[in-house]
């Protein structure tokens, strides 16, 4: 297997990982499709989410593959007014990493990194590997440490679900 940024960072950093590899070639590449295609529980599944501020901070949100990222709750925990997507056209030179296959490890720069409290009811989380048709599992508590991630709400609530 052809080594990512963040199979490197994981490997030199001696943080043990498994990766899954998945076919991308019919173009299914959303988060509950590769969850389907590795045998894997979506719950369990975290995508990764850049955003930026109007003055050009750059954050890192992973959210569950499921859920819809709610922009003013990240913009509230991170002390901004606004933060918007970065745009797709500037993820490859922001983080070293393509749409589809951005992972929360190895980027370019340590930005602040933020995880949707939902990853807490695992104690591994599976996420991308740095590629599309790559996937890692790696321990909640490792990839908080490596990443010096925070917990924190991020998701859309759905009005109509009931608690």
């Amino acid at each position: 297997m052809e080594k990512t940024n963040a199979l490197r960072a994981l490997d030199k950093a001696h943080i043990s990982y498994a990766a899954y590899t998945y076919s991308a070639e019919d173009g299914a590449i959303d988060g509950i499709s590769v969850a389907s295609k590795i045998n894997k529980d979506p719950k369990q599944v975290f995508k990764t989410i850049v955003l930026i501020s109007p003055h050009a901070a750059v954050y890192v949100m992973v959210v569950n593959v499921a859920d819809e990222i709610d922009l003013k709750k990240a913009a509230i925990h991170v002390h901004e007014k606004k933060l918007d997507l970065l745009p797709v056209k500037e993820l490859l030179k922001t983080t070293g990493y393509i749409r589809g296959g951005c992972s929360p490890i190895g980027m370019k720069k340590e930005y602040p990194l933020y995880i949707d409290e939902s990853c807490t009811q695992f104690t591994n989380i599976i996420c991308s590997g740095g590629k599309i048709g790559l996937q890692i599992e790696l321990s909640l508590s490792d990839l908080m440490m490596f990443t010096h991630a925070q917990i924190t709400s991020l998701k859309k609530e759905n009005p109509d679900e009931t608690h």
